[in-house]
């Protein structure tokens, strides 16, 4: 393996790539030390910048996309606020991915790095996507005005839309946001973090707590729990 001959020039933060980069180079007997070895890296924030909606938008968002003259609209909020889906999983979902499993309704999902998983469909998503679907029995289930397979684009188009005609006041909405809204809508209701976790397919149970705008939420603090379990005595 070559190195550059200029590979002590390193940025201030290096990126995880180039420090498992050096970190080969060590390993092969290249380089005897890694240059990043001692670089402080960013500090990743604890708290995701983006938020979800709460429940009330939530629901504001859920009847304007169920009123929709557009019958894709409704499936495509189902399928990321109330699957959890990414953009890109939902857009690329085939009619043919929807089958049953042990009794249950589910949705085949191709996730990041290609990994296949079934993603169970609760009846109002099944709903949802059957009005999408309508008569047809293959090809995508989200399409756009064009009757092609809707994009990322087209869904922020569709999203954006949908928060101009809610009865609620809606922040500017994009696709990943509703995911968002997944994950922090899951943890208000007490969904375990350990649950939430695997519904939202995240490696690291950390990811699943940067998305938690309510953790500071002090209708669920934990004293609350803890005064309940203690009444006899107090």
């Amino acid at each position: 393996m070559r190195v550059a001959p200029d590979y002590q020039r390193l940025p201030a933060h290096p990126e995880p790539a180039v420090t498992g980069f050096y970190r080969t180079c060590v390993i092969d007997t290249v380089l005897e030390h890694s240059p990043a070895e001692y670089v402080r890296r960013p500090v990743v924030p604890s708290e995701s910048p983006t938020l979800g909606l709460s429940h009330l938008q939530f629901e504001a968002l859920l009847t304007a996309a169920r009123e929709s003259v557009n019958r894709f609209d409704f499936a495509l909020v189902a399928m990321l606020g109330l699957l959890g889906l990414r953009v890109f999983e939902a857009c690329a979902a085939d009619i043919n991915d929807v089958g049953e499993e042990h009794g249950h309704r589910v949705l085949l999902v191709v996730g990041k790095g290609g990994k296949v998983v079934l993603v169970p469909l609760p009846p109002a998503v099944g709903r949802a996507i059957d009005g999408a679907v309508g008569e047809q029995d293959h090809g995508p289930i989200l399409l756009n005005r064009r009757g092609v397979r809707m994009d990322r684009h087209c869904a922020t188009r569709r999203l954006r839309r949908l928060s101009e005609v809610s009865v609620v006041r809606l922040p500017r909405m994009h696709p990943h946001m509703l995911r968002h809204t997944f994950v922090t809508t899951m943890l208000d209701a007490g969904v375990d973090l350990r649950d939430v976790q695997i519904a939202a397919r995240h490696a690291d149970p950390r990811t699943t707590m940067r998305y938690d705008r309510a953790r500071k939420n002090l209708d669920r603090h934990p004293n609350y729990i803890l005064a309940a379990y203690m009444a006899p005595a107090t």
